[in-house]
């Protein structure tokens, strides 16, 4: 096996002088927002995390060329660390994706509909978790609600045309102005989906079924760059080159890394670490043509070359929590090793207070992982991105939650 560099839990602990070295990259979930979003997220709730925790954090600007990002130098564990994070940015992608017209998105819907349930995906994914099947479900009833306030408008004005003018051109007439109104209702409700979000996670699950959970030929192209910027950090002189996949963007991390190990890691080179948060890789490893998804999940999960750690939590209702995303896939080799799967226990974590506040922010819940918490147990994303322990020596030892789930459901297991 090839050479990796690490500097484990001791020596941080005790060098004084040693300062440990990271590139860390952040693989967005689907989003249309400019990645300056995360670095104000990262900003604002590592703040807070090292005041509540005790240790420093200090943001800088990025200095150096390559995608965007900033740089956090850390004090934490009686160690210093310095970290280049970098956004692997897809939002272009996502952009053009949900740039739909009202009709195209209902037709999006019908469907995306008929991908889950004709395929049988949507019944096997029930019997993971509940709460990701009610977020897809979410849009398809929401769209369906505002398309029947619009006919009832259109009724109502054909309805109201007959009654001041009891002719067939009074139905016309009426009807015309209740089409129009419910034109229009259906306009506001597109312009307020910053509100309602039907719109948003219409064109997320149809972005993933429109192939059948195969990747479109752009995502592709756009993560086989992702994987040589990867690649250029192996070889430089960093301690641990750590790859971050939140949401949709974790079997992303999933396929790029799994096809950087194929080609070959340079040796020596930094630990290669991979930390996947909140997934939903059932959403598209249980539909028939994730081949390849399903073929890198499993080539992943027993590798050496890389620590792979999967956190996710079952206040969160947009995740798969605690499904072992490997094995409910059913594509669990002989030989598996990743990944490791635990629960970043929201309702422990977080204060009751905090608890209250959060719990039916259903989305902003989604981003906890990424978060400061105000009784932080052993997840803290800040000291995994800015602190001088590798991934793998600081959850060395640590059990996977008893409560997570591995039993095989998916009915598509054929691998490309």
């Amino acid at each position: 096996m090839t050479e990796a560099r690490a500097v484990g839990r001791e020596g941080a602990a005790t060098a004084g002088t040693r300062v440990f070295r990271r590139k860390v990259f952040y693989i967005p979930g689907y989003d249309p927002f400019h990645p300056r979003r995360y670095r104000e997220l990262y900003r604002k709730e590592g703040a807070d995390q090292a005041a509540i925790s005790g240790y420093g954090l200090t943001m800088r600007p990025k200095k150096t060329r390559g995608p965007y990002g900033w740089h956090v130098s850390g004090e934490i564990e009686g160690g210093r660390a310095e970290a280049d994070v970098e956004v692997l940015v897809w939002s272009d992608i996502v952009k053009g994706s949900m740039a739909q017209g009202i009709g195209a998105t209902y037709l999006q819907l019908v469907r995306t509909a008929w991908a889950y349930i004709g395929s049988g995906a949507l019944f096997r994914l029930m019997r993971l978790r509940k709460g990701p099947v009610i977020a897809a479900l979410y849009p398809i009833v929401m769209l369906l609600a505002q398309a029947l306030a619009a006919l009832f408008l259109a009724g109502i004005g054909a309805w109201g045309g007959a009654r001041v003018l009891p002719s067939p051109w009074g139905v016309w007439a009426g009807l015309a102005v209740g089409l129009a109104c419910g034109a229009f209702l259906l306009r506001w409700f597109r312009k307020q989906d910053h509100r309602f979000f039907a719109y948003y996670l219409m064109h997320d699950y149809a972005y993933s079924a429109q192939l059948g959970g195969a990747n479109p030929p752009p995502l592709e192209a756009r993560m086989s760059e992702f994987g040589k910027v990867i690649r250029s950090a192996m070889e430089t002189d960093a301690d641990e080159v750590l790859v971050v996949g939140h949401s949709s963007g974790a079997h992303l991390g999933v396929s790029i890394l799994a096809d950087l190990i194929r080609e070959g890691l340079p040796s020596p080179r930094p630990v290669l670490s991979f930390l996947s948060l909140g997934h939903v890789v059932p959403m598209v490893s249980f539909l028939p043509e994730a081949r390849r998804l399903r073929a890198d999940l499993a080539y992943l999960s027993a590798r050496d070359e890389l620590t792979w750690v999967d956190v996710t939590a079952p206040g969160d209702g947009c995740a798969f929590a605690l499904c072992d995303p490997v094995a409910v896939t059913g594509v669990a080799p002989p030989g598996k090793r990743w990944p490791l799967v635990f629960s970043a226990a929201f309702t422990h974590t977080l204060s009751p207070a905090r608890w209250k506040e959060l719990r039916w922010r259903f989305f902003r819940l989604h981003f906890q992982y990424l978060c400061a918490f105000d009784r932080p147990g052993d997840y803290d994303y800040f000291r995994i991105t800015a602190g001088p322990v590798t991934l793998g020596d600081r959850y060395r030892g640590r059990a996977a939650s008893k409560s997570r789930i591995e039993r095989a459901v998916n009915r598509y297991t054929s691998t490309a």
